[in-house]
């Protein structure tokens, strides 16, 4: 089953492979905060609208995964925030996460130091995400 990026669908699919990782699990061990993703509108890809997604991480377990509201999103004490297309990079493993931060690629509020010290928890949500049978919606279905 494909799980077209970023429903629901999508975010649940996410959620089971975190909470299956035995790495995510030690790597993100300390980590209790909840992290909100913003996919940034691209109409020309077919997103005419802002996408939000909320992981509830708390001790290296996905408590929640969900698409989100705009307020959701922004009461999170982290964000993270990319143009459709950069979250493609990333899911499909073309941009790492941390130095996409680093290098304004990925826009993030929250406290970068903090995030960094929790660089392989960072990649291994990446790989994570690249595991879950992704269909991106300006793709054709294969």
């Amino acid at each position: 089953m494909m799980f077209v990026f970023p429903s629901q669908e999508w975010w649940l699919a996410f959620a089971d492979a975190i909470n299956a990782s035995e790495v995510y699990r030690d790597a993100a061990a300390q980590w209790e905060h909840p992290i909100a993703f913003e996919v940034i509108a691209e109409p020309d890809k077919g997103i005419a609208e802002p996408w939000f997604g909320l992981l509830d991480l708390w001790h290296g377990q996905a408590r929640s995964a969900s698409v989100a509201t705009k307020e959701q999103a922004e009461g999170a004490p982290y964000v993270i925030r990319a143009p459709y297309s950069r979250w493609k990079d990333v899911i499909h493993g073309e941009l790492e996460p941390v130095k996409g931060m680093m290098q304004g690629k990925l826009k993030v509020r929250g406290d970068l130091p903090t995030i960094i010290r929790y660089a392989k928890a960072a990649q291994e949500l990446v790989r994570l995400a690249a595991s879950v049978p992704t269909r991106f919606s300006d793709e054709d279905e294969p």
